[in-house]
């Protein structure tokens, strides 16, 4: 039978709406496709995600096996034992996923159906606790064949429960579970989508995507870098990072347990000053703390609003920066932090250690300018009871200023200097501290001015940055659309 209705009126003042299909409808296409089959391994949170496939109908033809190894000795009997006894894990996702697909390929015959295409779904996830006093987080992925007796691809993320209640997390994770197996098979083909539409029936203040990765032939062309910059710009998660090898990483891990030191800069590229600024910074944070460097993370940060100060989020420049970063050795953490005492926290959430942030002399001035804290209720007070109340300290490069003066935390003049007594509290306490032995000429070095000598085909900003880094810029011409 046709529809017999005619469509919905269009008024004056109607605004579109992006159309989101019901988890039924998404749950019921892939019940139905008879080539898509596979199981599910979910631990911690009960078989959420398994359960919208069964209640939609025609799960027989998608399900092969649901499962949940609750017991600890059951599931380190399948999955074996992890070294560090933990259950909450990627490398435990890893060996479900792992076991579940060799039972796939082991026990069905392809040749019966030539045309399936097979998938894993696992989740591995701890919950709120009885006292509330943490949230709970977890490891959800799908290994996956997009072709029939093709390879598989793999789309692991991590992610954040916000919500307060047990039951809450449970649907939470059994919605994202039915929005990535979908996305697996229908989005796959457009990552940045496939994001975007995890969030389907879901809102931000519900869970956080901290880490994402994609992996096999159907991702080959897929930068995971950017994948985390399009987590951070599109507001699902707060900070992402990825290591040398550019591989995203879970904060949590880098983090825990961990001293830190934090640099916040442009790295537009990265000068010969943003290193010297590191190494006197971390010799003198190690030295005065009496840390030792196998106990200490050194983050480079760069902020959104850094990326979006040339207008929209230019995703090559943002690469040429990372590709840089990384090729020093370095973690680089994207963040929506415009407040230092915001990226403090996010930090403490993870290690209770001594953190340590190294800036430029111009930075610490607008730390103490009150304008920066209008938003809030106790505005500049609040913002510096935020920022220093973990005891954190703060080392500060200094700058040249246009008479040729050399400006420190000793002699710097504040916005307002009814804010110097509180400036002079903070100082006293070894909180501010100047990084020593920086040599005066590196003291008219700057990011902007380099890509200007690059603009112009001045040679001379090979001398501004480390040798590694002109050498990397000119072999893959990096920043040759500025």
């Amino acid at each position: 039978m046709g529809n017999f209705f005619a469509e919905d009126l269009v008024l004056p003042g109607d605004r579109e709406t992006e159309h989101k299909q019901a988890l039924s409808d998404k749950t019921l296409k892939i019940n139905l496709n008879k080539n898509i089959y596979g199981s599910f391994a979910e631990i911690g949170a009960g078989q959420e995600t398994a359960r919208h496939f069964f209640r939609a109908g025609a799960a027989s033809r998608t399900i092969a096996k649901a499962m949940s190894a609750y017991d600890k000795q059951f599931s380190d009997a399948i999955y074996t034992v992890e070294p560090d006894g933990r259950y909450v894990t990627e490398s435990r996702l890893q060996k479900m996923l792992d076991h579940e697909v060799k039972l796939l390929e082991e026990r069905l015959d392809e040749n019966e159906n030539p045309n399936r295409l097979y998938f894993s779904y696992a989740n591995t996830v701890a919950t709120i606790d009885f006292a509330k006093k943490f949230k709970g987080h977890g490891w959800v992925g799908i290994r996956f064949q997009n072709e029939p007796k093709g390879a598989f691809n793999e789309i692991i993320l991590h992610i954040q429960f916000k919500e307060n209640d047990v039951l809450l997390q449970q649907r939470t994770l059994g919605t994202l579970g039915v929005n990535l197996i979908y996305g697996a098979f229908y989005q796959y083909h457009d990552p940045k989508k496939l994001i975007h539409h995890l969030y389907d029936h879901l809102d931000k203040d519900q869970l956080e995507i901290d880490t994402i990765n994609f992996s096999g032939p159907a991702f080959k062309n897929v930068d995971n870098r950017l994948m985390s910059l399009f987590l951070v710009k599109n507001g699902m998660a707060d900070a992402v990072m990825f290591a040398p090898n550019g591989k995203n990483i879970l904060p949590a891990n880098t983090l825990f347990r961990k001293n830190v030191l934090l640099l916040r800069g442009s790295f537009r590229p990265v000068t010969i000053v943003n290193i010297n600024m590191y190494q006197k910074s971390l010799n003198q944070f190690l030295t005065k703390n009496n840390l030792s460097i196998d106990k200490t993370a050194v983050i480079f940060e760069i902020t959104l609003n850094n990326l979006l100060a040339l207008g929209d989020v230019d995703e090559q420049d943002f690469l040429d920066r990372a590709e840089l970063l990384c090729a020093l050795g370095h973690t680089v953490m994207i963040s929506n932090f415009k407040k230092y005492f915001k990226a403090v926290d996010y930090i403490w959430n993870y290690s209770q250690e001594k953190i340590a942030l190294t800036i430029g002399l111009p930075s610490l001035i607008e730390i103490f300018d009150a304008k920066h804290y209008a938003n809030l209720s106790g505005g500049l007070f609040e913002g510096l009871g935020r920022l220093f109340k973990h005891g954190l300290e703060i080392y500060v490069y200094p700058f040249l200023n246009e008479d040729g003066d050399i400006i420190t935390s000793e002699n710097v003049l504040l916005h307002d200097d009814n804010l110097k007594p509180i400036y002079n509290y903070f100082k006293n306490q070894n909180q501010i501290v100047d990084i020593l032995g920086f040599e005066e000429k590196n003291l008219q070095i700057f990011s902007h001015k380099v890509l200007q000598k690059m603009k112009i085909n001045d040679d001379s900003w090979k001398e501004d940055v480390p040798e590694i880094v002109a050498d990397i810029i000119q072999e893959k011409q990096l920043f040759n659309h500025i």
